[in-house]
């Protein structure tokens, strides 16, 4: 069961400092609020929210497998966020 821990310590790892860069970004800008920034933080959250629920579903049939592709989709997912905090930057 350490790598279920593993995968839910990732997910809130890599999603947390995704949405802290957001913050130093706008503070280093002095752009603090604005739209964008809140949308990524906002994505970020929901993408935690979804993929620790996928992590906490125990009636899937190959339970290898599932954690596999949450682990896929969190590494798809926070590329996408990347992308676009560096479009803000």
């Amino acid at each position: 069961m350490a790598n279920i821990r593993d995968l839910k310590k990732d997910i809130n790892y890599v999603l947390g400092d995704i949405i802290e860069a957001v913050y130093i970004l706008e503070e280093s800008n002095n752009s603090t609020g604005s739209k964008e920034g809140s949308e990524i933080i906002d994505k970020a959250i929901a993408t935690f929210d979804d993929l620790i629920a996928k992590v906490n579903q125990k009636d899937v049939e190959n339970r290898k497998a599932h954690l596999k592709a949450v682990r896929q989709e969190l590494e798809k997912e926070a590329t996408d966020l990347v992308k676009k905090l560096n479009k803000l930057g």
